[in-house]
């Protein structure tokens, strides 16, 4: 499929989207998001999806492995050709400059900017022989800067750096390469590791974003949705932070 055809193909022609952590969170919105575009969407996560649906498809794996990943995306290459890949699988690894240890730069570099990279080269070829494909990373509003956020802050502005890198290599290929990265995401499990429901503390972050409310999973998986969509063929290298203007950054005097 040629990058016009893309644009001009019809829900039931979109091609195969692989989806990291598609199975909860933030990525079982985005996966529900793309299925309901009519993508076929494959899963890589360590467990089984909070939901069923005939166009999900889960491959168990660990991406902070890197040879597993690699057996992965080959398995997933060789039964689908590719054309949509959003990386969403991530942690945090909370902790004061003097705890950050290196095996907390290792995973994390890996599972953040290694497992894309390597995703990424087993399903170009298939991107290529299209004329098309959409990479979509999640980053996170952390990338501009957050206490205690050492290797996960500088993982994930790798992560930018990489998209917009991959945006030049790849534009005249017709494969585009955007980033979304979210604010607090109140109905994911990262934030609810740090935030209590109800809590005093997750009144008082809800009141310090422009928009005074935390994120949900929806409001991300409609961004990724957008840069994913055959129509979005003329935006490529963006970072789009859905963050309820959180990444604006404001003082009160």
């Amino acid at each position: 499929m040629t990058g016009a055809a893309m644009t001009e193909a019809s829900s039931a022609d979109r091609p195969v989207a692989v989806v990291t952590g598609g199975g909860a969170g933030i990525g079982a919105a985005i996966s529900r998001q793309l299925i309901a575009a009519g993508h076929h969407v494959v899963s890589l996560s360590r467990g089984a999806a909070e939901f069923a649906d005939p166009q999900l498809e889960t491959v168990t794996v660990d991406l902070s492995d890197p040879a597993a990943t690699r057996a992965a995306a080959a398995a997933v290459a060789a039964r689908h050709a590719v054309g949509v890949l959003v990386h969403n699988a991530g942690t945090i690894r909370a902790r004061p400059i003097e705890a950050v240890t290196d095996a907390d730069l290792d995973d994390l570099t890996h599972l953040h900017v290694g497992a894309p990279l390597i995703l990424l080269q087993a399903f170009l070829p298939a991107m290529r022989a299209a004329g098309a494909g959409r990479v979509v990373l999640i980053s996170s509003r952390a990338a501009l800067g957050l206490p205690t956020r050492t290797a996960y802050s500088a993982t994930k502005a790798g992560m930018i750096g990489m998209a917009r890198t991959w945006a030049l290599e790849l534009g005249p290929a017709g494969i585009t390469v955007n980033v979304v990265a979210p604010g607090p995401i109140q109905d994911t499990a990262m934030f609810r590791d740090v935030i209590e429901p109800g809590s005093a503390r997750e009144q008082a972050l809800a009141a310090a974003i422009p928009v005074k409310r935390l994120g949900r999973s929806d409001d991300v998986a409609r961004a990724v949705a957008f840069f994913a969509a055959p129509e979005a063929g003329f935006v490529t290298g963006q970072v789009l932070y859905v963050c309820g203007g959180a990444s604006v950054g404001t003082i009160t005097i």
